[in-house]
């Protein structure tokens, strides 16, 4: 008797983390599809939860909404820095989180709909992506690879760079996004004041390669993506939220759904 009343609060914050994270999964998809207006009740269904469930986590939808953002960033962002440990040099691992960050906006369509959406929120300085900038930025003062005298002044380049360029390679398609990417990632360094010759060495630097990329997105995936569906499928509640293929392939690039030939409902 003592072992289960021991056990029941663990299993009791297990089954709110599991719905807490489907209600992020449906959240991200939703926003990713650009149905920003979707009613609560349909973000609850997607995640099979009840609306009681809803609200024992969240007051509203923007509330939902602004905490899928964080979460989707901040797992973003501890991928970069995992793929920077290794790098001695803080302003090389703030032009490789940039330039892998620039990549996302052609290779995880839903990440880059999410931030382009609520791109300001990526500004906040004790959050997310915009947290690592600045720690990055400090270290690469301190050791003299930045000149830089106001670092919230350095924030605004460097956020309004990497949204302005993330809307660039949506608008134009046919842009080479890679190479674009490291343009920008170049210019920025000049303005925190790197010197040209360096700027454009460190943005030649060979970027982890996408196997290992792949396999820390696999490992920030799992526990947070729901079961396996039909035919390989993985989504929100083993359901698809969209027939359309680019929020299938949207939602590919957050975990949410790996669909094989599962038919997804329609939502409106």
């Amino acid at each position: 008797m003592a072992q289960r009343s021991t056990d029941a609060p663990s299993r009791q914050e297990r089954r709110k983390a599991r719905t807490r994270a489907a209600l992020m999964q449906a959240a991200q998809t939703v926003i990713a599809a650009g149905r920003l207006n979707a009613p609560i009740l349909e973000i609850t269904q997607a995640a099979d939860v009840g609306m009681g469930s809803f609200y024992n986590h969240f007051d509203s939808r923007e509330q939902l909404f602004q905490a899928a953002l964080e979460d989707a960033l901040e797992r973003h962002g501890t991928r970069l820095d995992e793929l920077s440990a290794g790098l001695d040099d803080p302003a090389h691992a703030f032009a490789q989180s940039f330039r892998l960050t620039g990549r996302i906006h052609r290779r995880e369509p839903a990440l880059s709909q999410l931030m382009l959406t609520y791109g300001l929120a990526m500004a906040a300085p004790d959050k997310g992506l915009a947290r690592r900038a600045r720690r990055d930025i400090d270290h690469a003062v301190r050791a003299g690879r930045f000149s830089v005298r106001d670092t919230d002044l350095a924030m605004v380049m460097v956020v309004g760079a990497g949204l302005c360029l993330g809307r660039l390679l949506r608008d134009q398609p046919e842009r080479d996004g890679d190479a674009s990417t490291d343009h920008v990632a170049q210019v920025v360094l000049r303005m925190l004041g790197m010197p040209d010759d360096d700027a454009s060495e460190i943005c030649q630097h060979p970027l982890p390669g996408r196997a290992e990329r792949a396999a820390h997105v696999e490992g920030h995936h799992q526990g947070l993506t729901p079961p396996m569906g039909a035919a390989g499928a993985r989504c929100v509640s083993g359901r698809c939220l969209s027939d359309s293929p680019h929020v299938e392939v949207a939602a590919q690039g957050l975990g949410i759904c790996r669909r094989g030939d599962l038919s997804p409902p329609r939502l409106g």
